[in-house]
């Protein structure tokens, strides 16, 4: 597909310098012995590779948990067999909004009812299942009837990602919600949670690309439980908000190690070359130093913020894209000055 918002700015091509199956191997006996424990096969689309399967066993095999993100439309019968035998963890199936909405986001007629039945046939052979809906300005109303969509389906986590500024997800950055709509979706989110918790039901919720939640569900808490707000911030505190470059990595089809899902104009080193394990713990790159300090040396209204030891400064890929410094103020923050 051509995703309008797609981070990898994904083309249906296969790269001459992609990793072999072998070097893919590699890299997750690296990541295995450098103790991470989760390993999320993204894209583009991952299923468009032959081999995700004998990965995905790969990893499960070497201790850790495996997942995939895919749009669903490759997903048959027999493929849902194979990831469930293999002992996938999670598939997350992106839904833009419905019928309508997800084809002009997805760039294809029909791409709606074929993620809708990889979801299905999913379900059916037995493996967890979520929905992914990225959050941009054109299709905010669509929320409620994906939650609806969600309920309707029986499916039991939702994924909700603020739009990041990058690949394409930059070309469109001026579709991004304005600061007052994300605000009412995720008080939606938060309500909808609560709701489940007092109905005795065990949903998860999960949302990404924006560390201002941490802070937004805390005045949430405040507001609505103000009994439990000071456990909350304890938990989020824990958590310490932004995580790129300390827990999170992303690995590139071409082998290049990058900082986070979406900074993939920033190559920290390669797989080729050295071991992830060596380029991680290397902190001579200087966003990578930064990155890793107990707090960042963030600048504008990030390095004034109260709730800095909750977010940690959000999303510096989005500073650095509007800005050309990768330590300004994050221009997806929706937090007023207040």
């Amino acid at each position: 597909l051509k995703c309008v918002h797609c981070y990898a700015h994904a083309k249906a091509t296969t790269g001459d310098n992609e990793l072999t199956t072998a070097q893919g191997k590699t890299l997750i006996d690296d990541l295995a012995q450098f103790g991470v424990p989760v390993l999320l096969f993204s894209g583009g689309e991952p299923l468009v590779r032959p081999d995700l399967p004998e990965l995905a066993a790969y990893a499960v095999q070497n201790g850790m948990r495996a997942v995939i993100s895919t749009n669903g439309t490759l997903i048959t019968a027999e493929t849902a067999r194979i990831l469930k035998d293999i002992g996938l963890s999670y598939v997350g199936i992106s839904l833009d909004g419905l019928r309508e909405t997800h084809d002009r986001f997805r760039r294809r007629l029909g791409a709606f009812d074929e993620a809708l039945r990889g979801l299905r046939l999913c379900r059916e052979a037995g493996l967890k299942v979520g929905l992914r809906f990225t959050l941009t300005q054109d299709n905010a109303a669509e929320l409620p009837k994906v939650l609806r969509h969600m309920d309707e389906e029986g499916v039991e986590k939702f994924y909700l990602s603020h739009l990041n500024y990058a690949g394409r997800g930059y070309k469109n950055r001026k579709n991004d919600l304005q600061h007052r709509m994300t605000r009412h979706a995720m008080e939606l989110l938060f309500d909808l949670c609560w709701d489940d918790v007092n109905a005795g039901r065990r949903r998860e919720f999960v949302t990404g690309n924006n560390d201002a939640d941490a802070a937004w569900m805390l005045l949430w808490a405040e507001r609505r439980i103000p009994d439990q707000a000071h456990r909350l911030r304890t938990k989020l505190q824990r958590w310490g908000g932004n995580a790129s470059g300390v827990t999170i990595a992303n690995n590139d089809n071409e082998g290049h190690v990058h900082p986070d899902t979406m900074r993939w104009d920033y190559s920290l080193g390669k797989l080729t070359q050295r071991p992830i394990s060596a380029i991680w713990d290397d902190r001579s790159d200087p966003l990578m130093a930064g990155l890793k300090q107990q707090r960042r040396p963030l600048e504008g209204r990030c390095a004034r913020c109260r709730y800095v030891g909750i977010c940690g400064g959000n999303s510096r890929t989005r500073a650095w894209r509007l800005t050309g410094n990768p330590w300004s103020e994050d221009p997806g923050c929706y937090l007023t000055d207040a």
